[in-house]
This record gives structure tokens, sequence and C-alpha cells, in this order.
């Protein structure tokens, strides 16, 4: 059970493990574009490809997909990224469980934007837990952990497919564990949990009277959705690639063009990609050379 891409590595993984994958379950098509083309989701793509029966149950709240899962009688379900709660009777149907693999080292960062919000919230490390899921969300039982370094430059987007591959082999080797009777369980400790919250646009406005470092992991944090953004010359820009420097002025105001430097309360940003509003994505160099800034202009 899973939709997006990060959680392609994972049924790909389980193919290549030699695992069965009698079906997979992912959210229904959806509009897509200018155009509102129905777009399948990545798993199910995937799914296709290797010729396994997929479903796309709009709701498990009520009997059918139950009766779907019941016929198919799975040892284990996977679930990875899959956007849907799911009900007591499904999560009490296979013989070893519904696994989980979350993009965080829980008890931390439950919820469903972890991989951005350890990035927000300045995090050194972060990586993947499998876990058995129960009624609570994120609060099963730990299998096993992987753990990695975040880097001081890293995007979201970046942290996401390097945790979307190690979630894809730390999978397998759960099951494995699993299969072998050699993992132990062991409870999360509630004390220590904190929420992701799914992301929106209210976080996206930078506020360059904060320090560097706030303001460069809000723009790393946000990458490439739902992006931080800032306002220049009364049009809204979008900034996706950052890094701090030791540099001075005043907050908001361009205090380099090459590079594009941008001074905080402390410190300031190098700004290496931007993007203004229904424009491409570019380099700064390339954006300045088709909307020239001035040394002391200010992002708002």
């Amino acid at each position: 059970m899973g939709t997006p891409d990060f959680a392609v590595n994972s049924l790909e993984s389980l193919i290549e493990a030699g695992h069965n994958v009698q079906a997979v379950f992912t959210q229904p098509d959806k509009p897509k574009g200018r155009g509102y083309t129905l777009t399948p989701p990545p798993v199910k793509v995937c799914a296709q490809e290797h010729n396994i029966e997929v479903y796309q149950p709009k709701t498990l709240k009520n009997d059918k997909a139950f009766e779907i899962l019941k016929k198919l009688n799975p040892d284990v379900i996977v679930v990875v990224a899959y956007g849907k709660i799911l009900p007591k009777n499904i999560l009490d149907l296979p013989k070893f469980g519904c696994v989980n693999v979350h993009g965080s080292l829980l008890p931390k960062y439950r919820g469903a934007a972890p991989i951005q919000w350890a990035i927000l919230n300045g995090e050194a490390k972060t990586g993947i837990t499998t876990m058995f899921m129960d009624v609570g969300l994120d609060t099963g039982d730990m299998l096993l952990k992987s753990e990695t370094n975040i880097g001081e430059n890293e995007t979201a987007g970046e942290l996401h497919n390097r945790l979307a591959v190690m979630g894809a082999k730390l999978i397998v080797k759960t099951l494995d564990g699993l299969q072998n009777g050699t993992i132990t369980r062991e409870k999360q400790n509630d004390d220590e949990s904190c929420y992701a919250a799914m992301l929106d646009k209210n976080l996206c406005k930078i506020d360059f009277n904060e320090d560097a470092l706030q303001v460069h992991n809000k723009i790393r944090g946000l990458s490439p959705w739902p992006t931080a953004t800032a306002v220049l010359h009364e049009k809204n820009v979008k900034i996706h690639k950052s890094k701090c420097v030791k540099k001075s002025g005043n907050p908001g105001e361009v205090i380099l063009l090459s590079p594009l430097t941008i001074a905080c309360k402390t410190g300031a940003v190098e700004i290496s990609e931007l993007q203004l509003d229904g424009k491409k994505r570019m380099k700064s160099d390339e954006f300045l050379r088709g909307h020239p800034i001035k040394i002391g202009e200010k992002f708002n």
C-alpha cells in the first residue's frame, strides 16, 4: 500500500528480493497539470509494469476493501506513504501484521511531513524506521532503524530521494527478520515524540529578520514544495537553494550580486537557485541577466 515516488523504491525492492507481491493498493488517479489530465500515482505505474494487480479504493472504511484483502489473505501488508488511515479490521488481518516504512527516527516526527520538518527544525540526523502499525498515528512498535546525517545544504527533495532508497533496503531486512523471528519489537516513548504536520503555503514566506540559519533551513526544508518565497519588485519569487555565509547588512537587503547574497538579522544567505512565479527555475546568475537587481535593493 503506497502512492508517491517515495513508495516506488520499496515496491521495487520487495519484487527484486523475490517476495510475492499479490496486489498493490494506491490512491485513485488524480487530475494534474494545466490540462487536468487524469494521472495515475507512481506506485500504480510501477505495479502495472510488473503485472501486479492494482486496487484504488476511495475509502477503506467500508467492507469492500476488507473483503478484497480477506480473499488475498496476505502474510503481511507493507505500507509506505499510502495516504489513507487503515481501520482496525485491516490492521489485524495479516499474519505478520501491517508494517510501515516511516521517514524519521521515531518517535520523533510522527505525521505527514517528517522529512521536511527535520530540515525546517535544523536537525543534524534523521533516518528510516520500520514499525508495526496500530490505530494511532505512527505510534506502533518499532522494528528496525537506519540513520543518516543531513547535509548542511541538503534540501528536503534531496533527502527524500536518499531516504526512499534507505527505506527500500530496510523493509526487505525487516521482512527477513520477521520471517526468521530475529527482530525484537520496541515500544515508542511518547514523551520523546513530536508531530510533523502536513505542509501548506502559509509556511512559505521568508522573514529576513530571522537569523541566516533559520532562513536557510526554511529554504531547503520547503524545496521543492511548497517552496520558500519572498517579494522583489512587487513580484513573488520562489527561492529553491541557498547556503549560509558570514556577511552582514540590513535584513532583506541585497549585499552582493555575484553570488546573489541577501542579508538576514545575523549573517546572510547566498541564493543559488530561484524562480519568478509562473516562470522556470534558474541559477541566480541566469536570473540576474533577465531581471537586473541592484545592491541595496530589498527582498521582503
